[in-house]
């Protein structure tokens, strides 16, 4: 009997296996959301969450690109501070279950619970009358990807001695620049999606998302 299971995939092929992978869980949760009555954000926060985790777990192939730190902060644009909080605190938890948990789940948590209140505050900022802006998600997240590293990279004082932590931030500085450019990819993918699945649910949104091009 052929054992399908001892068949080993190279990077290449691994990575693409986990990006359909991705695709799989984005489409069904697209269509989910769509079919939902409006006011129920929470069930649109459950999808977002398994749409999260699943990115992160899934994408940890590729050096520091994850769709998190993006998903995070516009749920913190449609749902506030408080919802923001939770849903990065449960993202990091349960993708750390599969990735590694550890001191630095306390620091992932509190950098994506910062970007999620950053995305609240800037609310007004994103929003242009009737449009949320593309341009300006794009460029909070790429400041964010660096931000929400450099936040984490504290917990590498437990281990280190402070007088190095500022040769730790520049070797990690790559690290960040790859983050902060996936950011940049999420953001122009993800933004306008599922800013109309949360503008159609959440009770506090009235923005209406319209093409990048038209977005200022």
């Amino acid at each position: 009997m052929l054992d399908a299971h001892a068949v080993v995939l190279s990077p290449i092929e691994t990575l693409f296996l986990n990006l359909s992978l991705l695709c799989i869980v984005a489409w069904p949760m697209w269509i989910a959301g769509k079919s939902l009555r409006p006011g129920n954000d929470l069930a649109i926060l459950a999808l977002l969450a398994l749409f999260a985790t699943s990115g992160r777990i899934l994408l940890d192939p590729l050096p520091n690109i994850q769709p998190v730190t993006v998903v995070v902060l516009l749920v913190g644009v449609h749902y506030g501070v408080s919802r923001s909080v939770a849903f990065a605190s449960v993202v990091a938890i349960s993708s750390n279950l599969v990735l590694g948990h550890g001191i630095w789940t306390l620091y992932q948590a509190l950098a994506w619970s910062l970007v999620g209140i950053t995305g609240s505050l800037l609310s007004g900022i994103f929003r242009n009358g009737t449009t949320i802006s593309i341009k300006r998600v794009g460029v909070v997240a790429f400041v964010a990807g660096f931000a929400f590293d450099w936040v984490v990279s504290i917990s590498a004082l437990h281990s280190i001695p402070l007088e190095s932590f500022p040769v730790y931030l520049m070797v990690g500085l790559p690290f960040d620049l790859v983050h902060a450019t996936g950011n940049l990819v999420f953001a122009a993918w993800l933004s306008v999606p599922l800013s109309e699945i949360m503008t159609r649910q959440s009770p506090q949104s009235k923005a209406v998302v319209e093409p990048v091009k038209n977005a200022s």
